[in-house]
């Protein structure tokens, strides 16, 4: 992998990113949906109010309000769980309140420089049938075989810095194109960078990334606003290549053992199906294949 300087960029606002997670989590809850009574228009706030959760979650008002105003300091394991519980909230969301209020990394700290072995990058190209790639912290595309650049395009004609999803999904036309379901593709791509926000709140990069996608992308600010979370580590993407038409692959992702913050992503179709068919023959294209694939044109400005 190349080498690259850190760019300059803030940090994002631990303590913001807590406050508005708890906030947007308790907004979401309707007071039928843990049991309590609903008075109607009486509610000035939408969804329960800190003292409902506070209740549910066995906590004071106070303490339950220093927390929701992004004061995590010395807050214990034991109300955490207690505070998800109550909020309902999915793994990924418990894991997500546990970096922000008890962050492992020291302020500052930037996320190490991500590295791929060399034997990953003989294991990818050892999968000649099968579109894979690796991706890192920050939606970073780090490693791809030739299958994925016939499917995805060739992303060695781009800058390191931009063979990133997350830049190629809100500001590259063609990968709008690419995805039947753009949308679910987007969400996908905003809670894994809200995770990565969690666990390196001061990595300079990912600010930058988010300052960027920000400004440029609607869409992105939009659902960056909703602070969901999640890791979707298996489905079902349906495609639309130039060459073959529809594709409907199945995805799995394969976190790897000894580095969980790099994943392999592999794509196959259902045997006999018309998309294994399509991906038999972009196979057999080779070259062809890949100068023609899906987000091989020229970026947009």
């Amino acid at each position: 992998m190349d080498e690259r300087p850190e760019p300059p960029g803030a940090s994002l606002d631990r303590r913001a990113e807590l406050s508005e997670f708890l906030r947007t989590r308790r907004a979401r809850l309707k007071p039928e949906d843990v049991g309590l009574p609903d008075f109607g228009r009486h509610r000035r706030v939408p969804g329960l109010r800190r003292e409902e959760l506070a209740q549910l979650a066995g906590v004071s008002v106070a303490y339950y309000t220093r927390l929701e105003q992004g004061n995590g300091r010395n807050v214990s394991a034991e109300v955490l769980d207690s505070i998800a519980r109550a909020l309902r909230l999915s793994d990924a969301e418990h894991a997500h309140l546990t970096h922000l209020a008890k962050p492992k990394h020291k302020k500052k700290q930037s996320a190490p420089q991500q590295q791929v072995r060399g034997p990953l990058r003989q294991l990818l190209d050892a999968m000649d049938s099968v579109p894979a790639y690796l991706i890192g912290r920050r939606t970073e595309i780090l490693g791809w075989n030739r299958m994925a650049a016939a499917v995805f395009g060739d992303w060695a004609e781009l800058p390191v810095a931009e063979r990133n999803w997350a830049r190629l999904v809100f500001l590259r036309p063609d990968y709008r194109d690419l995805f039947v379901d753009w949308e679910q593709k987007a969400i996908d791509i905003v809670c894994a960078l809200r995770m990565d926000a969690g666990c390196y709140p001061d990595d300079p990069r990912l600010s930058a990334l988010v300052g960027q996608l920000s400004v440029k992308s609607e869409d992105f600010r939009r659902l960056w606003a909703t602070h969901d979370v999640k890791e979707k580590s298996y489905g079902v993407k349906l495609l639309r290549h130039p060459l073959v038409g529809e594709l409907s692959l199945n995805f799995e992702g394969f976190r790897l053992m000894g580095d969980g913050e790099q994943t392999m992503v592999t794509y196959h179709a259902d045997p006999g199906s018309a998309s294994a068919e399509a991906l038999r023959l972009l196979a057999s294209w080779g070259a062809d294949a890949t100068r023609a694939g899906a987000g091989s044109q020229t970026p947009s400005a």
